[in-house]
């Protein structure tokens, strides 16, 4: 019989890797300015004068650890909207939170070009768009009339993204062509960030929102079951529904407001590690944190070097993957 490995030390294991990935990765880039970390951390040179210290901890290291911090959240949304939703083609953008963020984005770059920075005002824009979507979902997940079904979810966020799309689309027809470009720039999704205090700002609550998840684990677990189950084994239906949707729902509208709306990265990992080590979530949602922090971190480190001389957003390269996941778990459903 196969010893199983304890789950603590297989979360341990997976904090290394994802540890040698964050001191791994910003050490590559473009051909001909790989790093080496030896240089980067050498105390006999002056800072100021080690270029490679300079570019590791100015330009590379914060994008890797903005990266993790969206990975790291967007995995465990994702594994929490498919419990909820008890369907494994949720995403945390499924009931609208991506739509809601776009659009929210577009009308502060179209509107308010001359209220705020731009740095402050589309992140804010896409977070009141996305809390607004939050909001609106959670009104529904507490309803308690007879009908009411996770399908009302899904049938809602469906008609929310066909709704904000038909107002993205009108935007961008009105917007001048080098708004256009912004717009369809910022909808492809990306982790270039330069700023060391976004990821900093970011991590406190996306930690906090992780930690109140995986502390639901076992509710989870039940409502994974049926609501109509976990009722009968003492789940308060409606408001785990309501707390759980709130803090994924929290937790991706900050994300998405500063990194734009990046795709199946909360639908790869979750899945794949349900697969590989069971659907109990106070395991598997630790462990899709970590494992999709490391996973978007190697996804934009090939967006910036497979090309010499172009970086194609982190999101393109996630929808690259993600597109034939999607469609190899259609094809195992029954």
């Amino acid at each position: 019989m196969t010893a199983r490995i304890p789950r603590s030390l297989a979360l341990a294991g997976l904090a290394g890797i994802l540890l040698a990935t964050l001191l791994a990765c910003p050490l590559f880039g473009p051909k001909g300015s790989t790093l080496r970390l030896e240089k980067v951390f050498d105390r006999t040179i002056p800072y100021d004068q080690n270029i490679d210290a300079v570019i590791f901890m100015t330009t590379r290291l914060p994008r890797v650890l903005f990266g993790a911090v969206v990975g790291f959240g967007l995995a465990i949304a994702g594994a929490v909207f498919q419990a909820l939703l008890r369907n494994d083609l949720a995403t945390p953008y499924t009931l609208g939170l991506s739509g809601g963020a776009s659009l929210g984005a577009l009308l502060a770059m179209h509107l308010g070009q001359t209220v705020l920075h731009p740095s402050i005002l589309v992140p804010l824009g896409s977070f009141l768009g996305a809390i607004g979507v939050v909001t609106f979902v959670g009104i529904l997940a507490r309803r308690r009339s007879a009908g009411f079904s996770t399908a009302t979810l899904l049938l809602a966020g469906v008609t929310l993204n066909l709704f904000f799309g038909a107002f993205i689309l009108l935007l961008q027809y009105l917007a001048d062509p080098y708004q256009t470009v912004k717009m369809i720039r910022w909808m492809m999704g990306g982790v270039d960030e330069a700023r060391i205090q976004v990821p900093l700002f970011l991590a406190a609550p996306v930690l906090a929102c992780g930690a109140g998840l995986t502390a639901l684990g076992r509710t989870l677990d039940l409502l994974s079951l049926g609501e109509d189950a976990a009722h009968h084994l003492g789940v308060d239906v409606a408001r785990v529904r309501w707390t759980a949707l709130i803090l994924s729902g929290l937790m991706t509208s900050l994300l998405v407001a500063y990194s734009g709306p990046i795709g199946f990265v909360g639908l790869i990992v979750p899945h794949t590690l349900r697969l590989l080590i069971g659907p109990g979530h106070r395991f598997l949602l630790p462990a899709s944190g970590l494992v999709g922090a490391a996973f978007l971190v190697w996804c934009d480190t090939g967006a910036r070097t497979l090309f010499e001389g172009v970086e194609i957003p982190v999101g393109v390269v996630t929808a690259f993957l993600g597109g034939p996941f999607f469609l190899m778990i259609l094809l195992r459903k029954k």
